[in-house]
């Protein structure tokens, strides 16, 4: 075993993803994390948008790297509650609809809720509108004293060991978070470091914009989960979970320079920590809406292979967490050759 594996607290991971925190209502994980780092930064901020900044400074003339992380997490809003005291709900963020009868949910007093389905007069009627949540009210009255309009709600999936793989709801983007903390216990650098905790990533890389825009980074680096394409029949992809972390050079919101990607690659050679290249099809990261900002920010992301992301039971390989750990400290403490 590697020293960071010896030394990584899986239960701060644990405690992270238990927590409720959907997009736009972050307030119980940044407290959380607040917690945990406020001993190893100079300042600690919270901004308008509710995003969490931690400034580490540098020892020397180094450049400003920020670091972005996501706290919030895919859930449901209510939308409506009927006579009988059922729910319908819109997502919020990149929830699959077919993927929803029968999964719990967890609202903010703690209230459980089940997601069900009207008739269906074949498979494919399945939408949205066919869809609600059960939360066991009588009626309208008594489901009233219990949610209302525009509450959220976030899915249920407790953590779970699995050798050296984890499952569990919310690893995105929380092993991110956690990725992030790890690093920021260990960093010894020039540079000044900016770890930003963003919100509402899942609903349109909003934190990350406004923080990007503030902070005004040299370079910056997100910390985001990636899919994988090493389940049976899945899409063809070479990212692999249990084989390193991912440097990302495509998705739907960035391509990523090639510069930041030699720097990246050359790094994690030079340090024998083990990496894979991702090519993402689909989605995006923080760094997507970073790169964009006051005229352009070189930006790049360290990736965790993930299965089943966006589903209560995403797992990750605690061996790829390691290695990201030690490629962010790495790429933390070296020079920036740009």
């Amino acid at each position: 075993m590697s020293n960071v594996q010896n030394s990584l607290d899986y239960s701060l991971l644990e405690r992270l993803t238990q927590t409720y925190a959907p997009s736009g209502i972050e307030r119980a994980v940044a407290e959380q994390i607040s917690e945990i780092i406020r001993p190893y930064c100079d300042s600690l901020t919270q901004d308008k948008m509710g995003n969490l900044i931690a400034i580490r400074k540098g020892s020397g003339n180094g450049k400003k790297i920020m670091v972005a992380a996501h706290m919030d997490e895919i859930g449901v809003m209510i939308t409506h509650i009927d006579k009988n005291g059922f729910l319908r709900f819109t997502p919020v963020g990149g929830v699959h609809i077919t993927e929803l009868p029968h999964r719990r949910v967890r609202f903010s007093n703690g209230r459980i809720g089940v997601i069900s389905q009207e008739k269906l007069d074949k498979p494919a009627d399945l939408k949205l509108s066919k869809l609600y949540i059960d939360i066991g009210a009588a009626d309208q009255d008594e489901a009233e004293g219990m949610v209302q309009i525009g509450d959220s709600a976030v899915f249920t999936g407790e953590f779970v060991w699995a050798g050296s793989r984890i499952i569990s709801k919310a690893l995105d983007d929380r092993i991110g978070c956690f990725v992030a903390i790890e690093a920021l216990k260990r960093v010894q650098t020039e540079h000044e470091i900016a770890f930003a905790f963003t919100v509402q990533e899942e609903v349109g890389l909003r934190g990350a914009q406004t923080a990007a825009f503030a902070l005004e980074p040299d370079v910056a680096l997100a910390v985001d989960v990636t899919l994988t394409g090493d389940t049976p029949k899945a899409h063809p992809m070479d990212v692999k979970l249990g084989s390193g972390v991912a440097i990302k050079v495509f998705d739907r919101s960035m391509i990523t320079p090639p510069q930041v990607k030699q720097w990246m690659a050359e790094t994690a050679e030079k340090e024998r920590i083990s990496y894979q290249w991702e090519v993402l099809e689909a989605g995006g990261t923080d760094s997507g809406a970073i790169h964009l900002t006051k005229g352009g920010i070189p930006a790049g992301v360290l990736s965790i292979p993930t299965r089943f992301v966006h589903s209560p039971s995403e797992m990750i390989d605690t061996k790829d967490v390691e290695a990201a750990v030690e490629l962010l400290v790495a790429l933390l403490e070296g020079p920036i050759p740009f």
